[in-house]
């Protein structure tokens, strides 16, 4: 059988925590064929891992990568590392959805990560469809960040948002569900993530409850008010329906 890629002679961890094994691992196109010790046939590519380790491609599970994918699409510095996937839009950022009044806003947040990013977009969908034309290397797994929903209808301010902003926000956030988000985040440290009180944040759960959207946060303090927050972390995904990460 000819294969189009054969890598030999390699020891594979599988990621499912079983002990490492030598064996070789036959690809077809951009797929694992086959899986074994020794095995035979011709390969349009053969590769030689003799003392090398053979892994899956590894995830990285929190990143703010997404403010550099469209400068740097082929994503060089995770690459090499083995991560093939990433978690993004995390701790309230993400680059959409925008108002089109507040594009500087967004760039300048950005810019404070050091990115060069230059908003073209407003709604994520739209946002997405220009990430997946950009030729990016990895697999992105998306979050739509709550500092950017309130950017996008309170803005900047220190205030709750009236009844009408909210509906707005539960909107801007069920169109990211439907263009592919997987939920969203919170900064509960950064404005205007900050400036959020706990029932907005449980309101936009609730939201997502039924769409199976996750609710990811970093949270409001990581000192003395440490236990307060993870409460409130716990209260939000218990009253709005919803798995709850805790990053820091």
């Amino acid at each position: 059988m000819a294969w189009s890629l054969l890598i030999k002679n390699g020891t594979v961890v599988d990621g499912s925590g079983a002990p490492a094994v030598p064996a070789d691992i036959a690809l077809e196109g951009d797929r694992i064929a086959e899986v074994g010790s020794k095995l035979a046939g011709e390969a349009l590519r053969t590769i030689d891992a003799s003392g090398l380790m053979v892994a899956p491609g590894f995830i990285d599970i929190h990143s703010h990568s997404d403010f550099f994918y469209l400068t740097c699409p082929a994503a060089e510095s995770k690459v090499r590392q083995g991560v093939t996937t990433e978690v993004v839009g995390m701790c309230s950022f993400s680059p959409a959805p925008v108002h089109p009044e507040r594009r500087a806003l967004v760039e300048e947040k950005a810019a404070a990560l050091g990115s060069r990013l230059r908003v073209e977009w407003t709604g994520f969908g739209e946002y997405l469809e220009r990430l997946g034309a950009s030729g990016l290397s990895i697999n992105v797994v998306h979050f739509v960040g709550h500092g950017a929903l309130r950017l996008a209808t309170v803005g900047p301010d220190d205030r709750p948002p009236s009844a009408a902003e909210l509906q707005a926000m539960e909107r801007l956030l069920s169109e990211a569900l439907d263009a592919g988000a997987f939920g969203f985040s919170t900064g509960l440290v950064y404005a205007p993530s900050v400036y959020a009180r706990t029932d907005e944040l449980i309101a936009l759960t609730r939201s997502m409850a039924t769409r199976g959207g996750l609710y990811f946060s970093h949270i409001r303090g990581e000192a003395a008010t440490l236990e307060e927050a993870i409460a409130e972390a716990i209260r939000i995904g218990e009253e709005g329906g919803v798995p709850v990460q805790i990053a820091h």
